[in-house]
Order: C-alpha cells, then structure tokens, then sequence
C-alpha cells in the first residue's frame, strides 16, 4: 500500500471539498444579493462558483438546501460573535452591552440578513430554520450573561428571557421591518446613536441609573 501523493488524481480531499463548498456558498450569497431569492438559480450559482450543478445537488440537496446553509452560516457567525463579547469577563457590562448592541443592529439591518429574512419569507420550513438557529440561539446568549449579571447584583431582573426581549426591543425598535420594507438601512453613526440610547434606556430601567 502507497500513501497518497499531493498529485494523485481521484475524489478531492476533504479540506478542498470544504474549500469548494464554500466557495458556492459565497457564490450563492453574491447571487441572492444581486438578484433576489427569486431569480437566484442554480445554473447561476454554479457558474459563478466555477462549479457544477452536479456538485451542487451533491451538497444541498436543492436551492432551498442553498439558502439553509447560507441562513445557518450566518447564524453560526453571529452567535459566535455574541459568545465572545459576553465571555469577557473584564469588561464593564455597559461595554458588552454596547457592543452586543452595536452588533444587532448593524447585523439585522444589513443587506445579508435582510436578503436571507426575505428569503426565509418564502418558505415556512427556512422561516422556521431561522428562527432556531438566529433568535432562539441568540437571545439565549444574551439571557444568561443577563442573569449572570442579576447573580452579581449589577442588575435587578425577575427573569433574564424578559430582560433579553426587553433589550433587544430597545436596540432594534421598527429599524428591521422599515429595511425589510425598502428604506435605506441606518448609517454606522446612526446605529451607534441607537445602540447607546437603547444600552442607556436598559440601564435605567435595570439597575435605576438615570
């Protein structure tokens, strides 16, 4: 038996299967961006990945399978970003709060998640995929560094889920659903303005620093 040479044809390795596959993914998104979930097509997607529409069923299945992966990708960056910033222990809760702020807003009112939101209007089955990997997993996140700060006595909750909705009412009010429905989204300054007044609206109503 011979060990595998770098320059043995046959099945791609696992790490250029991966490489590949995520090249059609970030063809996918340019594409949904572009054209909107509607004239987002497979043939499209392939042709701009440089790959087949073979190859592409292999992996998702169907275009749905696409946009699934796209909205769990998204997610999965998301909430790994949310993790960090609330596993900082040294850093003063309205510093976290700003910055888990910050990062909602800018995220929700972004071109990529309010195509892949669009998106998952078409179908209840990707409604209900992001809904489970986006706010069911987020606001979690969110909730337990909450209480964790209740537990400390930097907050005064009766229940960190009801905080957490609380917040995230503060931070995002009507600028998603105003996006969803065509108007520009806010600048950086604009959401940082948003994120500080909602972060200190919290505060107030949490720990009675006015």
């Amino acid at each position: 038996m011979t060990a595998d040479r770098p320059g043995r044809r046959g099945r791609p390795r696992a790490g250029e299967q991966a490489a590949r596959r995520q090249a059609v993914l970030e063809a996918a998104l340019a594409e949904l961006l572009e054209h909107g979930v509607g004239g987002m097509t497979m043939q499209a997607v392939a042709a701009r990945a440089g790959s087949s529409k073979e190859s592409l069923y292999a992996w998702f299945g169907n275009r749905q399978g696409v946009l699934a992966a796209l909205i769990e990708q998204q997610a999965h960056d998301v909430n790994a970003a949310v993790a960090a910033a609330v596993d900082r222990p040294a850093e003063p809760p309205r510093t976290t709060l700003l910055a888990i702020a910050r990062n909602l807003l800018t995220l929700l009112v972004g071109d990529v998640s309010v195509a892949l939101n669009r998106a998952a209007m078409t179908s209840p089955e990707l409604a209900a995929l992001l809904l489970r990997h986006g706010r069911h997993a987020t606001g979690p996140l969110v909730a337990d560094y909450l209480r964790r700060l209740a537990d400390g006595g930097l907050l005064h909750l009766d229940d960190a889920e009801e905080a957490f909705q609380l917040f995230y009412g503060l931070v995002v009010r009507d600028w998603q659903i105003r996006v969803l429905l065509g108007e520009d989204p806010p600048g950086r300054d604009a959401v940082r303005a948003a994120a500080q007044t909602a972060v200190d609206r919290f505060l107030a109503l949490t720990t009675g620093q006015r």
